[in-house]
């Protein structure tokens, strides 16, 4: 989420959701079935150099390695993982507040010096699952941007809500089918509390999966203005993919986003039956995007704004929040060796050699999120001298 819980969390991936993982953020949206196909790996098989013994943590392994072990840290362009760094440096853990001065202190320098001072001050561990499994997945998720009204009408009829009045986040509240068709308990709750208005029913159940999005809103007296909405809480029901929903009706074979989208245009009458198949629904908080915010991502779980490619999703269990995560991963959407930092969690993120990517914004960044599903290696990056969480 933050975005995802979300509170702290941005949405599952939009693979993941297809795949049929629960999006409770805070533990952000974010699979058993992806809409993205797991492809064969086109990952090597790793072959380590254990510099020392392996750090049991909670539900993970972490393997000391020299850095000689990291694919392709010579050549990551470190400008926007700098960036991202800083981001995560500005809310440093006490781990980090010695090395997250040197990182602003590096601010302004090049990447040769900015990679001596990593080899000089950190240490690589593989992370690897508690039975020694090295290899892991990667989901990716995005952050959608929607035209919306702050008023109902004109086609605009699709609610998206506040948190209800009397919130009071414990046990399930009304499920997805009682709040879209009026219960009085929900509608008294609701009365007031829309945020703005979307067209179309399936948008605003990515909304609600994503966890956050920016809308492209236009006021009663006709101004446009852009704002985003984050994650604020849900209806405490699970979720339930309706993706699998369809899968398992045999209504779909593919189960990717675009297949979900050519069955909603082909069967508009079962349209609202499929949402139902989810009852939980997810309340938002409106955030002003000042110019300055403009090109900053949603909030993740460590409450830093998230940077596209740069950020990641984890299980906080196995890494913690603000640590810098060297990742691999070969594939027919992504093929990358780049510097990454833990930022964000999701629901359906879980296990050691784990990651959700973050793909930036917009229908560009969603068509790649709902592709990505492929092998990862992971490597945490942990000040020396430091004991490990």
């Amino acid at each position: 989420m933050s975005v995802r819980f979300f509170s702290g969390i941005l949405a599952m991936g939009l693979a993941a959701w297809l795949a049929g993982c629960a999006a409770p953020k805070p533990a952000p949206v974010v699979p058993a079935q992806s809409g993205a196909q797991a492809q064969p790996s086109a990952l090597p098989v790793l072959m380590p150099h254990p510099i020392g013994p392996s750090v049991h943590r909670p539900g993970a392994l972490w393997t000391p390695v020299p850095w000689g072990d990291l694919p392709g840290f010579e050549q990551d362009a470190l400008e926007q993982a700098w960036a991202a760094w800083l981001h995560s440096c500005s809310v440093p853990a006490p781990s980090w507040r010695q090395a997250c001065g040197e990182v602003q202190a590096l601010r302004t320098a090049d990447d040769a010096l900015r990679r001596a001072w990593m080899r000089r001050s950190l240490q690589p561990y593989l992370v690897r699952t508690p039975d020694g499994r090295d290899r892991g997945m990667l989901t990716a998720y995005y952050e959608p941007v929607m035209r919306a009204r702050r008023m109902a009408g004109g086609g605009f009829g699709v609610p998206l809500y506040a948190l209800p009045s009397g919130y009071a986040n414990q046990g399930p509240w009304f499920s997805r089918q009682q709040i879209e068709t009026g219960h009085p308990g929900a509608a008294t709750a609701l009365a007031g509390r829309e945020i703005a208005w979307l067209e179309d029913p399936v948008d605003a159940l990515v909304l609600h999966i994503q966890g956050s999005g920016r809308l492209i809103l236009q006021e009663p007296d006709g101004a446009i203005r852009h704002v985003r909405l984050a994650y604020a809480g849900t209806n405490n029901h699970p979720y339930k993919s309706v993706g699998r929903w369809l899968l398992e009706r045999r209504l779909i074979s593919d189960a990717s986003w675009p297949g979900i989208k050519a069955w909603v245009q082909a069967n508009p009458h079962r349209v609202q039956e499929m949402l139902w198949s989810n009852p939980r629904y997810v309340f938002f908080k409106e955030e002003a995007l000042p110019p300055e915010a403009q090109e900053l991502g949603p909030r993740g779980a460590q409450g830093v704004p998230l940077t596209p490619g740069r950020s990641i999703a984890v299980d906080k269990r196995s890494i913690p929040y603000g640590t810098p995560v060297w990742l691999m991963t070969a594939g027919p959407v992504l093929n990358e060796k780049r510097l990454v930092l833990a930022q964000d969690t999701g629901s359906a993120i879980v296990g050691a050699v784990r990651a959700d990517y973050f793909a930036g914004r917009g229908s560009e960044a969603g068509e790649l999120a709902g592709r990505v599903k492929q092998d990862l290696y992971l490597w945490a990056l942990w000040p020396k001298g430091v004991p490990l969480p």
